[in-house]
């Protein structure tokens, strides 16, 4: 059962009434499936679902493009904090309309291109639609990755420098630590290395640094 469809039940998430039924995929994210993570890790969740018809083909509820108001089309569920008491678990969603995830994944956006490469034993939830996609992920990758996880690299370096986080961050005792946060560090490294085999290989295992990405987050580096 999709994890949000469990949630739902459990009455933890407020979603659209169609959305838990048609959820394709869902697979954990960020530091679990890095190979990284603690016990203090949050369970970060990513996936797409399929909307109804007439949300992805508007004609169908009469309207027409340029002309006249527009209902407001569904692009994303997002949720974040979300503690289940049953197994002691606090989740973060994004769950996205196949639209939006297939815009993105055509952008070679990192954190949905890393989505679709994440181990088998992070993928909660899948149909045959979200194996499909899952099974030509490569499809999508082209040489325009090099700029958009470079990018993404470069933000993380600018929080990286950020000495003044906010009051009551999490960064606050590792900026004094360390002198700067080593989470937004691994991600600098995380970044770099995943550019490096995708545009040589083709593929990428998000696992493969995992010891030298820990050493980075205990601040060795």
């Amino acid at each position: 059962m999709a994890i949000i469809k469990e949630l739902k039940k459990l009455e933890l998430i407020n979603v659209p009434s169609w959305l838990p039924d048609n959820v394709q995929y869902e697979t954990i994210m960020g530091s679990i499936a890095y190979g990284v993570s603690d016990d203090i890790s949050d369970t970060d969740i990513y996936g797409f679902c399929i909307p109804p018809k007439d949300d992805v083909f508007p004609h169908l509820r009469g309207e027409i493009i340029d002309f006249g108001r527009h209902a407001k089309r569904f692009e994303q569920y997002q949720e974040h904090h979300v503690y289940r008491e049953d197994n002691k678990r606090t989740y973060d969603i994004t769950i996205f309309s196949i639209v939006k995830y297939f815009h993105l994944c055509m952008a070679n956006n990192p954190n949905v291109i890393d989505s679709l490469f994440t181990p088998v034993r992070c993928v909660q939830h899948i149909t045959s639609i979200g194996q499909l996609v899952r099974d030509n992920r490569k499809l999508f990758l082209h040489k325009g990755l090099s700029d958009t996880f470079r990018g993404y690299a470069f933000s993380q370096l600018h929080k990286m420098a950020i000495k003044t986080p906010k009051a009551g961050s999490k960064r606050k005792a590792s900026i004094k630590e360390h002198g700067f946060d080593v989470k937004f560090a691994y991600h600098v490294v995380r970044l770099v290395d995943e550019a490096e085999q995708l545009l040589m290989n083709g593929d990428m295992d998000l696992t493969k640094n995992r010891e030298q990405l820990k050493a980075i987050r205990r601040g060795e580096w």
